[in-house]
């Protein structure tokens, strides 16, 4: 499979990359084509040395004809782009890196799959770091930032790879099928996207499409989208709950049990916040199925501090906690981080201006007594903490709020970034937000 093919790849980034390296060396003749013409240099020469050709800058219409065997399209490009509109009328197939690669995938690999709006993330690392501490052999991938292509020489029978599968890759999924495939939740996202939630739910619903009753299901069963969409799969269903005792995976007497059996208590866990425990009910229910022990779960959750830029734990200085939450870029992931404190919090809020409704943090805001805000959207956010009657400060930029936030604070505050903005009015992505929030915190004294 793909050898001697005509292919097309539709923007390098990461994943254009593999995939090119991968499918060069199976003889195939590969044209890649982004709009952006600042890339690697190096990546681009060594791609070149393999006979990959590079249209660089522009998307000329005339590379998308019936010489074409395949469009692999970077899960960031929109579904509606023309390559894919003319793709499809010329009976293209039209796929991603990840569908290449999971047809490539060596026999007897146990393959982990992720998805869900909140939470993707922090539940693939801690499924990794699981089996990982319990020595099996096990690989990290997908939209986490590893590219399962670039794997695939590493593969042996019994490996097992853990994947974090976005709206974006589930898109052009066809054959994909994991072996356990989980749902965090569902909430309204990526409308910008995909146009409706109701198809944006449906294309979540995908990563349980090939599933038959040998395939486990693990789901939150709190979350009634979740379970709406779900209703007609054929997998083997297993649940987690944050609210009572289900036959399957729950919270009691402030502990977390497997069915019957006690696993861990709340107290021994490092991560803070219910949104947390149930990424990590949703990991021993993924965990258990692959026999990994007790004492690596509880040696894992004891130590694991979060994922970097969500709800991350930064530094301690004279009694005020710092937390870095720049992931969230939308109102339902500032309402989580919101959730996982109970004492005294100063909030960071502003970037992009998307018309994000703030009244719909209201609910949330009980414990913060002070808003702090910034960037494109600052001035509606001062409207509405005015709204609220919280103490609200406005300032230009990311440094000025988190010195602001200092002096406002008092022993035993947490400050907390946590934006419900995108980044893209002054960064070049969250994780650069991210960074700089913790630099500057890390300078303060």
């Amino acid at each position: 499979m793909f050898k001697n093919n005509k292919i097309l790849i539709l923007g390098f980034a990461r994943s254009g990359y593999e995939a090119a390296k991968v499918l060069a060396k199976r003889g195939n003749d590969i044209v890649v084509t982004d709009g952006k013409s600042n890339h690697n240099q190096e990546k681009i020469k060594e791609l070149e040395d393999l006979g990959v050709r590079f249209v660089l800058g522009e998307n000329p219409i005339e590379l998308v004809d019936k010489s074409v065997n395949y469009l692999i399209k970077n899960p960031g490009v929109p579904i509606n782009h023309e390559y894919v509109v003319k793709a499809r009328e010329l009976n293209i197939e039209v796929i991603n890196e990840v569908e290449m690669a999971y047809r490539l995938f060596p026999e007897g690999i146990k393959l982990i799959g992720i998805t869900g709006t909140n939470g993707k993330t922090t539940t693939t690392t801690l499924i990794y770091e699981m089996i990982k501490k319990d020595g099996k052999s096990v690989y990290l991938t997908g939209n986490i930032g590893f590219p399962l292509c670039s794997f695939l020489d590493k593969l042996n029978k019994d490996d097992i790879v853990v994947m974090e599968t976005s709206c974006q890759q589930l898109e052009n999924l066809y054959r994909f099928k994991p072996d356990i495939a989980i749902m965090t939740n569902l909430f309204e996202a990526h409308i910008d996207f995909f146009n409706t939630y109701d198809a944006y739910k449906k294309v979540k619903a995908k990563i349980f499409k090939n599933h038959t009753e040998d395939d486990i299901a693990i789901l939150n069963i709190e979350n009634e989208d979740v379970i709406s969409v779900t209703k007609d799969i054929k997998s083997k269903v297993r649940y987690f709950s944050s609210n009572k005792e289900i036959n399957g995976c729950y919270i009691k007497d402030a502990a977390i049990y497997y069915y019957e059996e006690k696993i861990v208590d709340l107290s021994d866990i490092k991560l803070v916040g219910y949104h947390n425990y149930e990424n990590i009910m949703a990991s021993i229910l993924v965990v258990k199925e692959l026999g990994v022990s007790n004492e690596s779960i509880v040696s894992l959750l004891k130590e694991f501090g979060g994922v970097e830029h969500r709800v991350e734990f930064v530094r301690e200085l004279n009694k005020r906690r710092f937390y870095n939450d720049s992931k969230a870029t939308n109102i339902t992931s500032t309402q989580i981080a919101l959730s996982a404190f109970n004492d005294s919090t100063i909030i960071i809020l502003g970037g992009m201006e998307r018309g994000q409704d703030f009244n719909e943090l209201k609910d949330y805001m009980k414990n913060v007594k002070f808003i702090v805000c910034y960037g494109e959207c600052r001035d509606r956010i001062k409207e509405f903490g005015d709204s609220l009657g919280i103490e609200t400060k406005v300032f230009d930029n990311l440094r000025e709020a988190i010195n602001s936030s200092y002096d406002l604070s008092s022993e035993d505050d947490v400050i907390l970034l946590s934006p419900c903005a995108a980044s893209w009015d002054q960064y070049k992505d969250f994780e650069e937000r991210g960074n700089e929030f913790k630099q500057i915190v890390n300078e303060l004294e």
